[in-house]
């Protein structure tokens, strides 16, 4: 199973094909190519590695954002895929990095 993780687009390049991506404090560029949708700044998307795969619309990033929270908070220990992610929110903290993406 793959699990796509939200963030809120910061910034997109000059061509439209990247953006810069906030994923709870950790800023990444993602790859624009496959998108189902146009973004613009301020939109959600699905990053799944290095490409957004879809636009959130904004009647449910809340959602999105709270299952995700939910998902993270109910992982197993030893649970590569939520201690990655947490390793990577955690360095985002520690390094001052971005705003927390839920703006």
């Amino acid at each position: 199973m793959c699990l796509g993780v939200p963030g809120k687009v910061l910034s997109i390049s000059d061509d439209g094909m990247s953006a810069q991506v906030d994923f709870f404090g950790v800023q990444k560029e993602l790859r624009l190519d496959i998108v189902d949708v146009p973004v613009t700044v301020g939109d959600y998307v699905l990053n799944h590695v290095g490409f957004a795969i879809r636009r959130i619309p904004p009647e449910e990033v809340g959602e999105t954002l709270a299952l995700f929270d939910q998902i993270l908070k109910e992982a197993a220990a030893g649970d590569l895929m939520a201690e990655d992610v947490r390793g990577e929110m955690a360095a985002g903290k520690d390094a001052g990095v971005g705003e927390s993406g839920r703006g």
